[in-house]
Formats: C-alpha cells, structure tokens, sequence
C-alpha cells in the first residue's frame, strides 16, 4: 500500500522497548526524530500495539494530537465530503470540537471517560465522528469501533486529495476554531492525596489555579475548569492505572505550560 513507508519498532516486542504503547509525544522520539530529520518523509503515524489509538507527526517532526486529529476528520468529512451526522466525544476532549461542530451545524454529545460510551452511540446513530483524547476515534462509514490506522489513512487521502501538508491542513483547522496547544500531566501519588484531591474538586473546593481563574465547571467523569482566558483544565483519577491525570489547554505551549504548573502547584 506505501511502499517508500519508513518503519519503526514494527517487531514483536510485548514490553514496547520499556516503554508505555500511548502514541503520545513523550513515548515516540524516534519517530519525532526521524521526522525532524528526514524531509523527505511527509507525514508520520503511530499506533498503540492493536492498532486502535492513534498519534500523528507533521513534516517538521511536530506531534499532532488526538484533539487536532479529531477536528481535521470532521473538518475534511464535512466540508470536503459533504458528509454529515453527530460527533460524539468523550470529556477530556478539547471544546474546540464544539465550536466546529458548532460551526457546520452537526450535533454533539459528550460522552464520560471510556470508548464503549462512544461505540454505544455509534450503533444506535448516526454518527460522523467519534473519539477520545487518548486517540482512539471511529468515523462513519466504517466499524463503530477505534481504528488508528484506518484513520491515519483517512488525513493521508486528505493530504493526497488537497496537495497540502499536515501543517497546512492544521492551519485550516485552526482558521475554523482558532489556535489552541494542548498536554497532559500523569502524577504518580500517594492514593490517599489523590483521593483527597478528586473530593476537593468534587466538592468545588478550588476556586483558581494561581492567576487562573474559571467560570464554570462540568462533572461528566473527573472535574473540568473553563478558564476566563478561554482555555481549560480537568482533574480525574485514571480509571485504568494508579495516576491523577491532569489535563490542560491554552493558546499557546507556554501558556498550557504555565496552566499545568500553577494546577499542579495548587492540588499538590
């Protein structure tokens, strides 16, 4: 099928070269690297070991994630397919989905933490897009189920189809529902301070993270914070490891940067 593909850690190695199988920046430096240093090479995509999450690489070796994924997918199954039905996304993606959705007038419904939420609704609907910040996302037109690499091939037709770079088709997401950097916090803690932190924030006990103050709150699964300067952030504990997850969104990779210390600073 691409035939000048290069391959990375595609042997069999159960315990993923000492490493967690996420597709997410922090676990592919290689593939980073390679990018950053091979201009030939347009594109780069990784899986998880079944295939069903996804992380991407622009031409520049820059990850894009599974929130921008998820917006190109609508954005080049809407406008360019004419395609059409619900979006479906889980609490810990980005509002921009909203805006865009929003925008095309397709419906959306926000599902708690977990694929199954989504798949449920994918075979009872009509759904255009599915997905989860963790980067696993279903479209129509295929399985009600997590398929990165089907979806990795889907923004390849796209890039082949308009003749433009991941970057570029970024920047068309980004025209839509404006810039947006997002990242993700995994804090190994004691239980007790983790259960102690998720009970503060249930009980609404933070009232700003620093200089960041909020003006509402949703409580679908963990806590998240709508920010005065239009970004967010969420507590959860994780449901399938020993973690407290915090997640963050600004407009720029200093301003999540900063976001994350002062939460951090604040629950800890």
């Amino acid at each position: 099928l691409l035939p000048n593909a290069t391959l990375l850690h595609c042997d069999h190695n159960p315990g993923f070269h000492g490493q967690a199988p996420e597709p997410i920046d922090k676990n592919l430096k290689d593939l980073a690297h390679t990018m950053a240093t091979a201009p030939e090479l347009k594109i780069g995509l990784a899986t998880d070991g079944d295939a069903d999450r996804i992380g991407l690489y622009d031409e520049d070796g820059n990850f894009v994630d599974a929130h921008h994924i998820l917006l190109i997918l609508i954005h080049y199954l809407h406008k360019y397919k004419n395609m059409t039905g619900k979006v479906a996304i889980a609490f810990s993606v980005t509002d921009r989905v909203k805006r865009m959705s929003e925008a095309y007038g397709l419906p959306v419904e926000v599902t708690p933490i977990g694929f199954k939420y989504i798949s449920e609704i994918m075979t009872q609907e009509d759904v255009l897009v599915g997905g989860e910040e963790s980067g696993g996302i279903a479209v129509k037109g295929h399985i009600p189920e997590r398929d990165g690499i089907y979806d990795g091939l889907l923004i390849y037709q796209f890039m082949t189809e308009t003749g433009k770079t991941l970057k570029q088709l970024c920047e068309e997401v980004y025209s839509v529902v404006g810039t947006f950097v997002y990242d993700r916090h995994d804090l190994t803690i004691d239980n007790n301070l983790k259960e102690a932190i998720i009970n503060k924030a249930g009980a609404d006990g933070y009232t700003a993270f620093g200089k960041y103050t909020f003006n509402r709150t949703e409580k679908i699964d963990g806590v998240k914070y709508h920010l005065d300067n239009g970004g967010w952030v969420m507590l959860r504990a994780s449901g399938t490891e020993p973690l407290l997850r915090v997640y963050a969104e600004g407009n720029s990779k200093e301003e999540t940067n900063d976001i994350l210390a002062e939460v951090k600073k604040t629950i800890l």
